[in-house]
């Protein structure tokens, strides 16, 4: 690999604010941002879609035959296709999160993402987020962090990006729907949320993005 080319692995819990961090590093550093949620958010549209259980990996195994799923950067946001159609507005809901969790978990699944993952991230530099960059994604990445919260403090960030969209739900319906999704990403058989022994812990909890940010970019310009 080129020694230019390099990558920066980033994963963490639901609503650890991976996903904003990742974009912002990106743009700090000048390369591309990959979200690899959006990946697994547009196979579980797909199966919600198809009106097929995202836990029955046959059926699943069987809508992966015929899906489309394409990624298309343009201007450096990442847009997802299915199907011909782009669906990156479509994906946020409560609803593909916890399919999403669900689907991501089979093993079919997870091979058809993380080849592509690791395709894309090959001939230029990275930031990517998910669940299992560094452990099984990325496991060379030059650089690996862990993003972690109380489950409490993202359940008022996930309440608060839900009330700006328009689309406000109670306080005591997403933690628990972050909880039941932490319990399925750390306990899932194929590629489980973990933490590496070499990536770097940072607790978002008590602190903001931008202290967040600048802390994740002193690690890499030492």
């Amino acid at each position: 690999m080129n020694d230019n080319v390099y990558q920066i692995a980033i994963d963490g819990p639901s609503g650890s604010g991976k996903s904003t961090l990742a974009k912002g590093a990106a743009e700090k550093l000048g390369i591309m941002y990959l979200d690899t949620g959006a990946m697994y958010r547009t196979c579980a549209l797909c199966a919600i879609k198809s009106g097929i259980d995202p836990k029955d990996e046959e059926a699943v195994k069987d809508m992966l035959g015929s899906m489309d799923l394409k990624i298309k950067f343009e201007d450096g946001i990442q847009h997802m296709l299915l199907n011909g159609e782009d669906v990156t507005g479509s994906i946020r809901t409560p609803e593909v999160s916890m399919a999403a969790s669900a689907i991501s978990a089979l093993p079919v699944i997870r091979t058809a993402m993380v080849d592509m993952q690791r395709k894309i991230a090959a001939d230029q530099s990275f930031v990517v987020d998910g669940r299992d960059i560094g452990s099984v994604v990325l496991p060379d990445a030059r650089y690996k962090f862990f993003l972690t919260a109380s489950s409490e403090a993202r359940a008022k960030r996930r309440c608060l990006e839900l009330e700006q969209k328009g689309t406000p739900q109670a306080y005591e319906d997403v933690l628990k729907d972050i909880i039941q999704r932490d319990k399925q990403d750390s306990e899932r058989a194929a590629s489980p949320l973990v933490k590496v022994d070499d990536a770097i812990l940072i607790d978002t909890s008590d602190i903001g993005i931008e202290e967040t940010l600048e802390l994740l970019l002193s690690y890499i310009k030492e």
